[in-house]
């Protein structure tokens, strides 16, 4: 913002004027409401009409130009661009050289305050909607990662529920087993978020039409003077070179990246635009500021700005010591300053937009990141238990003829849930309840042949803390009948001093562990997902989650959890919370 004020300001300074008219000071001050996010609805149609009435009055005629295609919308405001520049054009046809640097003034002017307005607006729109390519990314996960689970997972679930129709219970177990190893090792594929164009496309042209401008006034000012030939062949020369470098230096980049042997050619130009405030005839400063723009742009840092001034504070001093009237001296130091401002501006513009989408691309990329695991963690926490019950109705099915037709509608129901729960995933929306996990678990259980006890008393808990600990028993369960040799289980959940305490123990634990796996039965493998997932999810509400052997063979899982929701429940999950500081990832 800076930048674009002390560009329109410079602009705005008659080249040989040091004090602006009143109407040049109303057209700054229109236009500086044309250009600032902050002042969107002051500006309109009345405000580009009133710079319109002072364009006859008041210079440069730039600033209408870039007005037209601030405030205009549709291709009419490029019609209305052209006919502007025209318009400066037959305001100044004394001569050829006056014409053509009234229209050139009039595009460059126009151009670059439209790309500085704008790069700048798209870096804050781009800012203020960082998180919406993070919603879009895991809206488009999740709805692939429906359509895989649904082909990988609820078909295997609604084969499971015809076959229990059916009868054929060795089917279920093979089928309810094969599962069960998909569930365990369901990887999140590596989608990446949705590309983006990391270039601004309306700064290249921007760049190339300033300095083709530049090129042209100052190509007909060399021919108007009329030097010997070969002088004006070196001027001509020289300027496409400082003019030409100057577009390389300026071209858009990565932030961080240099132009390739920008130390030559930045010294190249800098000698170059330096020689014309020597030339006889009287000196011409402008082409200064391409070289005083490319330190900025080049060398960065704190040292870019001392050198800076230092070669904008030799125009001044050739410029008096040449003879040249104080007022004319200041006004030529101040257009020199702007010229290295616009493209500076534009430059450095151009890399904090790409800054500001690189941040949105990680942000994206993070979220993604967060919904693969929570996808994965739910695949393996939810659907895991449902296919464990499965697999032990479906075994006492076998063991039991008697008891067949009873376990095969058990196995049914228990399918249809895990598909319900399967196709809630992908949304995050399950509706977990501790009260239903506490039958489930018990009834399970004891169709496993384990003795159950369960203790509970922890009825009114707030939704989150009643939907984790449903979550963590379920869990448990799983791990009881997937881990351990149990013959009982024990199921405890109290609240007291504002914590609720949910402890389930077996004594089934083996001397050598059953599945080296993940956590196993002691809570100490490497590399798992249940006991681990339960631990994230815990210590994200500001629980703490202990697991291990307690004594000799027992095995306990320990929760503890604050009823008033601490650590980051209190926050939204969602991905519009993941946040980078200073837009950088």
């Amino acid at each position: 913002m800076v930048i674009i004020l002390v560009v329109l300001v410079g602009l705005a300074v008659d080249p040989w004027l040091i004090h602006p008219s009143v109407p040049a000071v109303l057209m700054l001050a229109l236009q500086v409401l044309h250009c600032l996010p902050g002042t969107k609805r002051f500006r309109g149609r009345w405000t580009l009409a009133a710079q319109a009435v002072l364009f006859p009055w008041a210079g440069p005629p730039g600033f209408l130009a870039a007005s037209a295609l601030l405030i205009v919308g549709g291709r009419i405001r490029w019609a209305l661009f052209a006919a502007v520049v025209a318009a400066a054009g037959l305001m100044n046809l004394g001569d050829v050289y006056a014409c053509a640097n009234a229209m050139g003034n009039a595009l460059a002017i126009g151009v670059t305050v439209y790309g500085l307005t704008r790069l700048s607006d798209l870096r804050a729109e781009l800012r203020a909607a960082r998180g919406e390519l993070a919603a879009e990314s895991v809206a488009g996960e999740r709805e692939r990662f429906s359509r895989d689970l649904d082909a990988v997972l609820g078909s295997a679930l609604s084969e499971i529920v015809g076959l229990a129709a059916q009868g054929r219970i060795e089917e279920i177990l093979s089928l309810a087993r094969e599962t069960a190893v998909r569930v365990r090792a369901t990887p999140a594929a590596p989608t990446e978020p949705p590309p983006t164009d990391l270039t601004p496309r309306l700064a290249l042209p921007i760049v190339v039409v300033a300095h083709l401008e530049y090129l042209a006034v100052g190509a007909i000012s060399l021919w108007d003077a009329s030097p010997p030939t070969p002088l004006l062949a070196a001027g001509l020369g020289g300027l496409a070179v400082i003019i030409g470098l100057s577009v390389y230096h300026c071209l858009p980049r990565p932030p961080g990246v240099r132009p390739r042997h920008a130390g030559w050619t930045l010294s190249a130009q800098t000698a170059l635009a330096c020689l014309p405030l020597l030339m006889p005839g009287g000196p011409e400063p402008r082409m200064v500021g391409f070289a005083a723009g490319s330190i900025l742009i080049i060398i960065g840092g704190r040292l870019a700005w001392p050198l800076f001034g230092a070669v904008v504070l030799s125009v001044p001093a050739v410029l008096l010591a040449r003879s040249v009237s104080p007022g004319q001296a200041a006004s030529l130091t101040v257009d020199t300053v702007t010229i290295a401002l616009i493209f500076y501006g534009l430059a450095l513009l151009t890399g904090l937009v790409h800054e500001v989408r690189e941040a949105r691309l990680a942000l994206a990329a993070m979220a993604l990141a967060r919904e693969r695991r929570r996808i994965a963690r739910d695949v393996h926490d939810l659907l895991g238990y449902g296919l464990s019950a499965i697999i032990v109705k479906a075994e006492l099915a076998a063991r039991d003829p008697l008891q067949a037709e009873r376990e095969l509608a058990d196995i049914a129901l228990t399918a249809r849930r895990a598909l319900g729960d399967l196709r809630a995933i992908p949304a995050d929306d399950q509706r977990m309840s501790l009260r239903t996990e506490l039958a489930s678990a018990h009834e399970v259980l004891t169709a496993a042949g384990i003795t159950v006890r369960v203790d509970a008393s922890a009825d009114g808990l707030p939704g989150p803390v009643d939907a984790l600990l449903a979550t963590v028993l379920r869990e448990a369960v799983t791990n009881v009948l997937r881990h351990s040799r149990a013959r009982t289980c024990s199921v405890e959940v109290a609240v007291a001093d504002g914590t609720v305490r949910l402890r389930v123990t077996n004594d089934g634990v083996p001397q050598a562990p059953v599945e080296t796996r993940g956590q196993g039965v002691d809570g100490q493998g490497a590399g798992g997902q249940g006991v681990g997932n339960l631990t994230e999810r815990v210590a994200a509400m500001g629980g703490r989650l202990t697991a291990g052997r307690s004594t000799g063979e027992e095995y306990e899982l320990l929760v503890l959890q604050p009823v008033g929701l601490g650590g980051d429940a209190d926050r939204v999950d969602s991905v519009a919370g993941v946040e980078l500081g200073d837009d950088r990832p």
